[in-house]
């Protein structure tokens, strides 16, 4: 509400319009003695004189009061305008004209761009609610005296309390207090009223108003590994029961076979024959589930790491040799030292060669090496019919080819993951065919082993 000058409110003028009213009297005073002197030294007929004087009175008063009105009307006008900015009214503009044209001008632009901010703030918090709602970790902001001023739902449903019942409390009543005088970036175990888990813990300052605070946010990282690791299940569950019903079914359908002759009666004369076929079925069956428990028990049992100094590209030209079927090119690159386990970086090499072979068995497989960066990138090429559509191709036993065991790429993958590298396998740029590159971390200070020298 617009605040009324205490002069108003006892029915005077404003003290501002009465300083105007006497200045443009005070202007008027000098012709008024002049011609009060000249009239005293010739003096003209009262009637005349006294007409002539209330007339240039009372003209004098209309003009001072026109002046007035001319002076103060477009100030109250400025003075409604900045009042309705302060209490937060962006709405409102002033007539441009007149003798304050230009500061109503800048006071119409500056309500503009506080309309314009205003709206961009509206707009900025309420989605920064809306993403803070959509968050899964938890989100508490403190202020300089470490009370709760914000949370969002998660932090709501982590402490199993409403917004009412949080709003104020202490770091320290809820629970934090030693969590903000830590270091960040910790994984902590605790119980909740929400529940019990791991958590990762972050912190960080923050200013608002002026003043100091802290940011906590709180992941549940219990459930995503928990998430993860439920999947993770359902592939292999699924890829193991896959295998294993086509291993089983033939082995029990050929059971029933089998006793369903031996209970005939009397046996046929070719009895041994049909009983021997499926005795050998039966028991390449058996082999091949065996190949594929083996098969598993390779990659969950993945040695420790025993890494030593190795020239990579010793170790590249060394792979192409190994590889009977195809003369594997080999484009050199730069001598590049790195600190490897050869052993199992070579079966990750070889596996991912076995690939490019078997995709192009007429046609041109490629082998470089080079420096991107802190990495060191081996890159497998071949210009074979190029990558089959799907997203599992480093799922543990999954495969493509008739025979595969699937899990070359999936072993590849995770001795470059315990080297703290990785592999990709991408479509050729130009042409067909496929691209395999597996990256490691480069060891700049490294010197090779006279062994790896002489490999």
């Amino acid at each position: 509400m617009k605040a009324v000058p205490a002069d108003s409110r006892s029915g005077r003028l404003p003290r501002f319009e009465r300083r105007v009213g006497a200045g443009a009297l005070l202007t008027a005073l000098p012709a008024w003695l002049a011609a009060g002197v000249g009239w005293l030294w010739h003096p003209d007929p009262w009637p005349t004189a006294a007409a002539l004087w209330g007339g240039a009175l009372v003209a004098t008063a209309w003009l001072v009061r026109r002046h007035m009105r001319r002076i103060s009307y477009p100030l109250h006008t400025l003075s409604g305008l900045l009042e309705a900015l302060r209490e937060g009214d962006y709405s409102l503009r002033g007539v441009q004209g007149g003798v304050l044209g230009d500061v109503v001008y800048d006071v119409n632009a500056l309500a503009e761009r506080l309309q314009q901010e205003r709206l961009a703030y509206e707009e900025s918090s309420h989605l920064l609610g809306k993403t803070l709602a959509a968050l899964d970790s938890a989100v508490f902001a403190f202020d300089e005296s470490l009370r709760l001023r914000l949370v969002n739902p998660a932090g709501q449903r982590l402490l199993d309390r409403s917004r009412d019942q949080l709003f104020g409390r202490s770091a320290d009543e809820l629970g934090f207090g030693e969590w903000l005088a830590s270091p960040s970036m910790r994984v902590v175990s605790h119980g909740f009223a929400g529940g019990m888990g791991r958590y990762e813990i972050r912190h960080a300052p923050l200013r608002s108003g002026g003043r100091g605070g802290r940011l906590l946010v709180v992941n549940d990282v219990g459930r995503v590994l928990r998430e993860e690791e439920r999947q993770a299940w359902q592939r292999l569950l699924r890829v193991l029961g896959h295998e294993l019903n086509n291993s089983l079914a033939p082995i029990r359908s050929m059971a029933g076979t089998l006793a369903a002759l031996l209970a005939r009666d009397p046996l046929p004369d070719d009895w041994r024959a049909d009983f021997q076929g499926g005795v050998e079925i039966i028991a390449h069956r058996a082999e091949s589930l065996g190949r594929f428990l083996a098969s598993y028990s390779r990659l969950a049992r993945l040695p420790p790491l025993q890494q030593r100094s190795i020239e990579l590209g010793v170790l590249v030209r060394k792979v192409a040799r190994l590889e009977q079927r195809l003369a594997v090119q080999v484009e050199e690159g730069e001598a590049m030292p790195l600190h490897a386990d050869p052993d199992q970086l070579e079966q990750a090499l070889i596996n991912l060669v076995r690939n490019a072979v078997e995709a192009a068995p007429a046609g041109t497989v490629r082998m470089r090496w080079r420096r991107e960066g802190a990495h060191a990138l081996i890159e497998v090429e071949d210009d074979g019919p190029g990558l089959p559509p799907s997203d599992n191709l480093f799922v543990p036993f999954f495969t493509t080819k008739p025979g595969g065991s699937g899990i070359g790429l999936a072993l590849a993958r995770q001795i470059a993951e315990a080297h703290d590298g990785g592999v990709a396998l991408l479509p050729r740029a130009t042409g067909g065919g496929a691209l395999a590159r597996l990256w490691l971390p480069c060891g700049m200070d490294v010197q090779p082993s006279s062994s790896d020298q002489r490999a």
